[in-house]
């Protein structure tokens, strides 16, 4: 992830869960676009040496779930300044619980819009068979 909007976008309409080292956001895209993921390690974690470890550390934590999701999400970690003093098992902990809170979070989200979806295609298909059996011109309402 590199610019601003996408991380504006996936921090304001994502799914957010906060552990004691970092906070985590999780936005859907669209099933063909590829996953991104970005981090956000402010000054108060540290200096630049300290920074940099912690981001080296998160990049290494989220590989699995680019693994695990190569489509269709997008990532934002920010680290805490407790993240600073974390050991590798605790950022791995904390990441893991909070990935496995958001994700069905996240499959609630995307539920809703595919059944809002399927519901209005089947409602589309009941005035069709209707025009089709009554002889009418038959149009695509989203057409009007």
């Amino acid at each position: 992830m590199r610019t601003s909007a996408d991380f504006s976008h996936t921090v304001r309409s994502g799914v957010r869960n906060g552990r004691r080292n970092l906070v985590l956001y999780v936005v859907s895209t669209s099933p063909d676009a590829p996953s991104q993921v970005g981090f956000i390690v402010a000054k108060t974690v540290g200096n630049a040496v300290t920074r940099n470890l912690v981001k080296r550390r998160l990049r290494e934590i989220v590989v699995e779930t680019i693994r695990s999701h190569p489509y269709g999400v997008n990532v934002v970690v920010r680290a805490l300044p407790a993240s600073a003093d974390a050991t590798w098992g605790e950022l791995v902990n904390d990441y893991q619980r909070a990935f496995s809170k958001v994700s069905p979070r996240l499959r609630e989200e995307t539920a809703e819009p595919l059944a809002e979806s399927r519901q209005r295609d089947t409602s589309t298909r009941a005035v069709v068979k209707a025009a089709v059996s009554k002889g009418d011109d038959v149009r695509d309402p989203s057409e009007a």
